[in-house]
């Protein structure tokens, strides 16, 4: 009987080949693969810190405009040309009066980066906001904190902790005031977790503006507490109108702040939305960064100052913060006049001289990140001046 099931001769050398041929296409796919994932190992291992080049911290201009207002604390760029907003112009919020008492500045510069060598009293003014005429609660007053954003939508965010002497003890809860892109305050955020707003970033994903504020006042003393905390506010923006909040949620407590004699207030300060979803906080008493999960989502508040990033180290009482455009964290040191770029996973990679009077104890406050990525611009509230770090 024939076997109607075997091959025609040859059938089984051409399986093999192909066989072999298939084999061989794996083989150079893995290899490739292999290549492919080392040069991305060895592109994040040689991944340089962002500020590594810049080794040259000079005088922009000065902060000081008309009115005297002094001690520049938050700064942010305009990302895009709105009424009397430019894109790419620095806006500074002041702290101080002309008279040096803390809490009460009521001033936004609105700096363009091609300005330079103005004179105190010259820098020009964005805003000059009237405690005397809001459109909405501001229990206590004005003086303008680091917590400053400008969004999309040309409308302005800045925090208010008020004082009417300049001492702690006369502190008001304040407000986090929304203005228009001419200047004008339009509405306020007031009550509930806002209670001494001290820092601010902010995220907007299309109809929605997320911001996160660090809220430094509630059961503050002159001994250290972890008391302050950190608050989500979510705001519908619609173009041509003033934003709405709708959503205020605290996601982070146990935060150390205490008042203080030559700072008024010492607490939690810089913030910046990593690329992971933790938010970033400068714990400047605890002289550390630390971090709070899934800041974007969190339904119930991270206890505990939250996770611990980095300790030590280059850090020195930071203060300001900013993201790099690599992903790296940027932080002001508030004791030692330094810039620090730390990573993701908490490794400090570099420190940059900033201040350049030589004692940099509480001078660098806010910092942002070049609009051309050539250099840092931080303000230094020892001589009231914008610099940059390039």
């Amino acid at each position: 009987m024939t076997d109607r099931t075997s091959t025609s001769p040859g059938s089984n050398s051409k399986t093999t080949k192909r066989r072999r041929a298939a084999g061989r296409l794996l083989g150079l796919a893995a290899v490739a693969a292999t290549a492919l994932l080392t040069l991305v190992a060895v592109a994040l291992a040689t991944n340089s810190p962002f500020i590594g080049p810049f080794n040259t911290a000079s005088t922009v201009t000065s902060a000081v405009p008309f009115n005297g207002d002094e001690n520049p604390y938050g700064i942010v760029t305009v990302p895009r040309t709105t009424g009397d907003l430019v894109a790419g112009d620095l806006l500074i919020s002041n702290f101080n009066n002309s008279g040096n008492a803390q809490g009460t500045g009521t001033t936004i510069d609105q700096i363009p980066p091609s300005t330079s060598n103005e004179p105190a009293g010259n820098a020009p003014t964005f805003a000059t906001i009237d405690p005397h005429h809001l459109p909405g609660r501001c229990p206590g007053g004005v003086g303008l904190t680091t917590a400053l954003a400008a969004l999309g939508d040309g409308y302005v965010v800045v925090g208010s902790l008020p004082t009417t002497d300049g001492q702690s003890d006369t502190a008001g809860a304040g407000c986090l005031l929304i203005l228009n892109s001419y200047g004008r305050v339009v509405e306020t955020i007031a009550g509930r977790a806002i209670d001494g707003p001290w820092d601010m970033t902010s995220v907007s994903q299309g109809l929605i503006t997320t911001l996160f504020v660090t809220s430094v006042l509630p059961h503050i003393s002159s001994t250290q507490a972890n008391t302050a905390i950190v608050v989500r506010i979510r705001l519908l923006t619609f173009r041509g109108l003033p934003p709405i909040p709708f959503d205020e949620d605290v996601i982070g407590t146990g935060f150390p702040a205490r008042t203080d004699p030559n700072a008024l207030v010492i607490g939690p300060t810089g913030l910046a939305l990593g690329q992971n979803g933790s938010l970033y906080v400068a714990d400047t008493l605890g002289n550390r960064i630390a971090a709070i999960p899934d800041a974007m989502d969190r339904r119930f508040p991270f206890s505990g100052g939250g996770l611990t990033v980095s300790s030590a180290g280059f850090l020195n009482g930071p203060l300001g913060m900013t993201l790099a455009p690599n992903g790296d964290i940027l932080t002001a040191n508030g004791g030692d006049g330094y810039i620090v770029e730390t990573a993701p996973d908490g490794t400090q990679l570099v420190e940059q001289a900033g201040d350049l009077t030589g004692g940099g104890a509480g001078f660098l406050f806010g910092l942002v990140v070049a609009p051309a990525g050539n250099g840092v611009y931080f303000v230094d509230d020892n001589d009231n001046t914008l610099r940059l770090l390039h």
